[in-house]
């Protein structure tokens, strides 16, 4: 069955969300609309809602009975996902997974081991990163599959998006999910480009918009993350195109941590009255601040103050329910001299020293000024041939916001404050907001559309490999002692190959070691541009810097084969992801795989 769909899924650390487009428009570019997804709102309650908070609630085995929170495709789950996960994990914290997606991108645990919910009770049965998000995987496929059982979601194209920051681990990690939940091939999109394809696709007219020379700043700041992506317009034979031209780091700072210090501070005024509050209490504390501070922040609210309530402990007076009220002159004080304070260009991220001893958990932004972090990312040197004020900071011309965090215009007229006031400083023109933006929606929208774009129905975002790659070839010859054999060095990504493309390297068979460690010798140039795939470099000079090398243990298909060398040939893929993917190919059509990150990003 050929795929009558192209779908979008933001695989969020807050909410996930669905796009889809229909593919049986010819050549045109087809309407992008959002799937309403299916899910417990309640205790049996089933609604239709255009988020999947990426809440995931373990149950006790006794705490429902059986039946009572059936699903249309499953009539006793044995977890639940989305907005009633969200509720009672108010109630029961100890039984709430969120963030999965933050564990999974953090290299210093194992992601595959049962280590959430990470505040659980002992006793409490966990799991692991990526089995959390194969059940947020799951719980959409079951349900787009509810609505479309005609169009299997194995069977169409689909897309999901993941922080331009992930590392290879993280993405392969992703795609293990997506296909251990039931999906079929899958190609990764980077979240900020994502929400720019959104905007081009509300946007026909975006060359109307922007200019040959503009520089594009995605600001996407969502519950648990912040990230940065700069894309510039540039005129290639009187066309405009795009091109992204560099990637900030995977910050931990986002609305979660505005809600835990709104929280402090209720708590901190509690405390006034006497009134103490234990680590299970702060905690619901720390999700009614949130819905309050929503209010507060809302477009056109009035309000100066939310009621926060939560339970108290045990009988009499502290049994009761606890009421405080969070104002809106506490969440704009926090904000302005906390989260969003008035910096100049040159202050960056303070790193504080940390306890010898923690607790395992997330990698949390030390800093939590995101203007710091922001202008670290303006300052760093990889993105060349840019505007660029007097003193070195990359001036955009334009700012598109993504994520719920910027949904408060406090927060998006900050954060122009802040930047336009560095640029004025250097006499530099301030920059505008591109209006029209889908803050919630943005990444499944836009990676919906850019599956259509992938077939030439939509304008793509250029992200072309910044140099020339080579892998190293050993030169047959004789053993002579004291020496290595020379190594030659073999084109496998000329400059400037985009992502998403593939090449064949050459029609030439090369030996690859099988069944023993072999290492692996990389070469990059950003001074040889013409050289073509399959290009062989017989002399590795100073035009080549060497990376570092990688050592694989490539496993033959049959067990019973020895160590040794097959014959392949060798073929390139460059990812949407920025990921350069060597494939080994034998005569019999074993592939083996070595990858490596081309992309340039904030270290």
């Amino acid at each position: 069955m050929s795929a009558k769909y192209v779908v979008g899924i933001d695989l969020g650390t807050t909410n996930s969300c669905l796009a889809y487009a229909p593919l049986n428009i010819d050549d045109e570019i087809a309407p992008v609309d959002l799937f309403a997804i299916p899910q417990l709102i309640n205790r049996g309650e089933i609604g239709e809602e255009p988020l999947l908070p990426s809440s995931l609630y373990l149950p006790q085995e006794t705490e429902f009975a059986p039946g009572s929170n059936p699903l249309p495709w499953n009539p006793s789950p044995t977890m639940i996902t989305g907005v009633y996960a969200q509720k009672r994990g108010v109630e029961v914290p100890g039984r709430l997974i969120t963030s999965a997606k933050s564990w999974l991108c953090f290299a210093g645990i194992d992601r595959n081991a049962a280590l959430l919910p990470a505040n659980a009770a002992e006793g409490i049965a966990k799991i692991s990163p990526v089995a959390a998000s194969r059940q947020y995987l799951e719980h959409l496929r079951h349900a787009w599959e509810h609505v479309h059982p005609d169009a299997p979601l194995a069977q169409q194209q689909v897309l999901i998006t993941v922080p331009a920051s992930f590392d290879a681990v993280a993405r392969d990690l992703t795609l293990e999910a997506a296909r251990t939940a039931g999906y079929g091939e899958v190609v990764l999109l980077e979240e900020p480009q994502a929400a720019f394809y959104a905007w081009l696709e509300r946007h026909p007219d975006w060359r109307n918009r922007v200019h040959s020379g503009d520089l594009i700043l995605v600001v996407d700041i969502g519950g648990g993350t912040t990230d940065f992506t700069l894309i510039t317009v540039t005129d290639k034979g009187g066309n405009l195109e795009l091109e992204r031209v560099a990637v900030g780091e995977h910050i931990l700072l986002g609305g979660d941590n505005i809600d835990l210090a709104l929280a402090k501070s209720v708590e901190q005024d509690l405390a006034a009255r006497n009134i103490k509050l234990d680590a299970m209490q702060l905690h619901v504390l720390w999700q009614r601040c949130r819905a309050a501070k929503e209010k507060l922040l809302a477009e056109g609210a009035t309000a100066t103050e939310e009621a926060v309530t939560i339970l108290g402990r045990g009988t009499g007076l502290i049994g009761g329910t606890i009421k405080a009220k969070l104002k809106r002159e506490t969440i704009d004080h926090l904000l302005s001299d906390g989260f969003l304070p008035e910096t100049s260009s040159d202050d960056l991220p303070v790193k504080s020293k940390r306890s010898g001893l923690q607790e395992v958990g997330l990698p949390y932004a030390s800093d939590a000024a995101i203007p710091k972090h922001l202008a670290k990312f303006l300052r760093q040197p990889s993105a060349v041939n840019i505007r660029r004020t007097p003193s070195g900071l990359a001036a955009p011309t334009h700012v598109l916001f993504n994520g719920g965090v910027l949904r408060a215009p406090l927060v998006r007229g900050r954060l122009m404050q802040i930047l336009n006031d560095w640029l004025t400083a250097e006499n530099t023109p301030e920059c505008a907001v591109l209006e029209g933006e889908d803050l919630m929606h943005a990444v499944a929208r836009g990676a919906a559309y850019y599956g259509q774009a992938r077939q030439g129905r939509g304008i793509r975002i250029r992200g072309g490999v910044p140099r020339t790659y080579y892998i190293g070839i050993e030169s047959a010859m004789p053993a002579v002692p004291g020496f290595r054999p020379p190594v030659k060095a073999l084109v496998v990504a000329p400059f400037g190959m985009e992502e998403g493309t593939s090449v064949p390297v050459a029609a030439s068979e090369f030996g690859l070691v099988v069944g023993e460690p072999a290492e692996f010798r990389f070469f990059a140039s950003s001074i040889r541009k013409k050289d073509a795939p399959g290009e062989m470099i017989e002399l590795v000079g100073d035009e080549l810097e060497e990376l570092s090398p990688i050592e694989v243990w490539m496993e033959h298909a049959d067990k019973q084969v020895q160590a040794g060398v097959v014959r392949v040939t060798l073929e390139s893929v460059v990812t949407e992801t920025g990921v350069l993917e060597l494939w080994c190919v034998s005569r019999d059509g074993q592939r083996w795989k070595l990858e490596f990150n081309v992309r340039e990003r904030v270290q």
